[in-house]
């Protein structure tokens, strides 16, 4: 939603897809969607008003993406009333019916079915739908430093890296983020980018639910929701890498996983409230300010039975710690806490 709010923002037509919608009956809904605030409006109506309000065309369409052949329609019809395809952004994801911690033979296949159904094979289709469109958008731009081309985002995570959740989980976010990159391969003499965006720890709707149920803690690790991106952060970072590079420097990064905190500091632009990182609200999933409080100090203070000292606390560095040391293992206890 916060990506299609900022698309809005620099003038796109976005259609906004999904189940939820004004006209559904609430009691028809899935068991497993996770409840948010009773008096926010989150439905595709909703998105697409607001996009169409900050200077956009919102359009909203209600559909259900586990259901093959869903998505290829969509955009066979965004393209008969556009003619074209400039981006295309992959973030639907199924809540799975049960806590996402776990040891895998533990739990049943729909864990698998959840995290893997729409989040990697939906994905895969809407990719696999979306390219030849994509590909006939990049003929007919003029490319010049200042024009940018069309790009496919898969929203992924720190997942995709290391041990997060359970077993189902790391496969499909490696998988989306090995999609990005094989896709760069065939797409890129198209002139057609991919990226896998790497958020951080997400305000969403549900997660601020979760923090007043008394839920949050427990499924989180105990991650300090307070000092978690917005929405908007992802979405302004997608703005940014349309706007703000040419078409050569966006192909150069296809196939490459993107931070959105990173991304801030590079290409210049802020969260709602107008802090950039390195600020302690929004540091990198792999920086040293976000692993040491996050996971590192925890255990710490666990072992030594006292809190570790604010000369220490406030005092990391903001050293980004190479992807290749994540393939060894998942944080200090992070199943334990």
């Amino acid at each position: 939603r916060g990506i299609a709010l900022e698309l809005g923002s620099e003038g796109y037509t976005v259609y906004c897809l999904g189940r939820s919608s004004r006209s559904s009956n609430k009691k028809n809904l899935p068991e497993q969607q996770r409840p948010i605030a009773p008096d926010l409006d989150c439905t595709v109506e909703s998105a697409a008003e607001q996009v169409t309000q900050r200077g956009g065309t919102g359009i909203a369409v209600v559909c259900d993406l586990k259901q093959d052949h869903v998505i290829e329609k969509l955009v066979n019809q965004v393209f008969d009333e556009q003619g074209r395809l400039d981006v295309l952004v992959c973030s639907a994801y199924t809540t799975p019916p049960d806590n996402l911690r776990g040891e895998f033979w533990k739990q049943d296949m729909e864990m698998w079915d959840a995290v893997n159904g729409v989040g990697l094979r939906q994905v895969y289709a809407a990719c696999r739908a979306s390219a030849p469109y994509m590909i006939q958008t990049a003929s007919e731009q003029q490319t010049t430093t200042t024009t940018t081309c069309p790009l496919i985002c898969l929203v992924s995570s720190f997942g995709g890296k290391s041990y997060t959740f359970n077993v189902a989980y790391g496969i499909g976010k490696a998988g989306i983020d090995r999609m990005a990159v094989d896709m760069s391969y065939q797409l890129k003499k198209y002139n057609v980018a991919t990226i896998s965006l790497y958020p951080g720890l997400v305000q969403t709707e549900a997660n601020l639910q979760m923090q007043v149920d008394g839920t949050w803690e427990e499924a989180s690790g105990n991650l300090d929701l307070s000092k978690g991106e917005t929405p908007a952060f992802s979405g302004r970072a997608v703005a940014a890498l349309l706007t703000k590079l040419s078409a050569d420097q966006l192909l150069e990064r296809s196939g490459s996983v993107q931070v959105v905190a990173e991304l801030a500091r590079e290409l210049d632009f802020t969260e709602e409230d107008g802090t950039q990182p390195p600020s302690i609200r929004t540091p990198s999933i792999r920086s040293l300010q976000y692993l040491l409080p996050n996971f590192v100090f925890p255990q710490i203070e666990k072992e030594m039975k006292k809190p570790v000292p604010d000369w220490i606390r406030n005092n990391v560095p903001n050293y980004l710690v190479p992807w290749s040391t994540f393939s060894s293992g998942p944080p200090p206890e992070m199943d334990t806490r």
